[in-house]
């Protein structure tokens, strides 16, 4: 299992000093982000060569682009944001394989109109999935344009807030191109070890064929998130049953500090050989 990070951990708009910080801290793999290279997390214009520059200080740095970020509401209630949205889509995806990669990473989006990692007390109604549904067809047809394939997180604030619902999404859309991020912290909030196990291996055992990334982050006991490794996440169990549905996708950390990425590191390889131990 390689370690990576999301790039916007470490401060900087220019490449080269983004990915050595990287490397430095102990990660071979990132989750990009065009804010990396100076620019909006999804930007309305790109100049001529970044692709290429992004790409050239990745593999002088021996870093991995594992998936860009393409983020934006894909529920919002007004069409004008959505179709801003997938314009900026169809943007980064233009240039994904010419900085590296094939993955771009997607939110599907919550009915709260100010803040997509939000949830809305009706982010699980009809309406709410038959937005999101045809935000996700488009994409997918963006995808399908440009050879490329979509990351889906579960996310308990937005549409797609369960494994279940990640799997409802797979069969409905019915494309090989939609992935799955599975983030161990996303799902659950609160819940006893054994509850947090059994949610987590049913949660990868269900998605397993899948799932192409795995993110680290924590969760505290009053369900606020945290650094990997600073809550209760069963680390060893989460990598155990990863490896037991065949995973050897990156294990991406975020929601951390620049600070924190090399204590992480060490964390999340410690984590990775304990499971290998208890998996014997």
């Amino acid at each position: 299992m390689r370690l990576g990070i999301f790039s916007k951990t470490f401060p900087g708009g220019e490449p080269q000093a983004v990915f050595a910080q990287v490397k430095a801290a102990g990660y071979s793999v990132v989750q990009h982000n065009m804010e990396c290279c100076g620019l909006p997390s999804m930007p309305d214009e790109i100049p001529e060569g970044t692709a290429e520059a992004i790409r050239a200080a990745a593999a002088a740095n021996g870093v991995e682009i594992a998936a860009n970020s393409a983020t934006y509401n894909m529920a919002h209630p007004d069409a004008a944001v959505r179709a801003l949205g997938l314009s900026r889509l169809k943007l980064l995806a233009s240039i994904a394989r010419p900085m590296g990669t094939r993955m771009l990473t997607l939110c599907t989006g919550t009915l709260d109109p100010d803040n997509m990692w939000r949830r809305h007390p009706d982010n699980d109604s009809p309406e709410a999935w038959r937005l999101m549904l045809s935000s996700m067809e488009e994409a997918v047809a963006v995808a399908g344009e440009y050879d490329l394939e979509l990351g889906v997180e579960p996310e308990l604030a937005n549409i797609v807030s369960s494994a279940e619902r990640a799997r409802r999404l797979i069969n409905e859309l019915q494309s090989p191109r939609i992935r799955i991020i599975l983030d161990a912290a996303n799902l659950f909030e609160l819940g006893s070890l054994e509850r947090q196990r059994a949610i987590v291996q049913a949660g990868i055992e269900l998605l397993a064929d899948r799932i192409s990334i795995a993110h680290a982050k924590d969760r505290t006991p009053d369900g606020r998130f945290t650094t990997a490794g600073k809550g209760v996440v069963d680390y060893p169990h989460y990598l155990r049953c990863l490896t037991k549905a065949g995973f050897h996708g990156p294990l991406i950390a975020h929601g951390l500090s620049a600070a924190e990425a090399p204590g992480v590191a060490r964390f999340l390889a410690q984590a990775y050989e304990a499971s290998a131990i208890s998996a014997r």
